[in-house]
């Protein structure tokens, strides 16, 4: 199955609201986002990422067959560390362990590294969720590290992974 990525349309937050409002995927999100998910959550986030500052944010739709299974989106970070993004994403759970979710890393990181300055992306998944840090294994990130008890997800202190892609060729 070959997935694509595309910017974001406000006619795409039903299918987001949809994919959002299971627990097993908010799980292993941060913090921030309601449960349940809305239509209007969904037109709000949708709304924020298409006016967010373009040099800063990259979020896109992960789409099969023009159909909304997942969000990816990339995010510079500030100061000595401009040159350097963290990564976010999930998809829906009907489509995991299909290997949309490594064809949509590879996609996002070949375009950061194409279109800007970024010259590594990093992702923190939980060290708990096996199948995320397959995800980045499988799209060429290396680990770099434990993060020991570095969160509190639902009242649990969990350890948490960091994960790079480093563009070979930057100065």
């Amino acid at each position: 199955m070959e997935c694509a990525i595309r910017k974001w349309n406000i006619t795409d937050a039903v299918d987001l609201a949809r994919l959002l409002n299971n627990k097993k995927i908010m799980d292993n999100l941060r913090d921030g986002l309601p449960y349940p998910y809305t239509v209007k959550d969904a037109e709000d986030y949708i709304a924020t990422m298409l006016s967010a500052n373009p040099e800063n944010t990259y979020a896109f739709a992960i789409t099969l067959d023009e159909k909304v299974v997942g969000s990816i989106g990339v995010f510079r970070c500030e100061n000595i560390h401009f040159r350097t993004a963290e990564m976010g994403y999930y998809i829906g759970e009907a489509y995991w362990g299909k290997g949309i979710m490594t064809s949509a890393v590879r996609q996002t990181c070949q375009y950061i590294f194409e279109h800007t300055d970024i010259i590594r992306i990093f992702a923190e998944p939980f060290g708990s969720n096996i199948a995320s840090c397959r995800v980045l294994e499988k799209a060429g990130f290396q680990l770099e590290g434990l993060l020991r008890k570095n969160a509190v997800k639902n009242g649990r202190v969990l350890d948490m992974k960091m994960y790079a892609l480093v563009k070979e060729d930057a100065e």
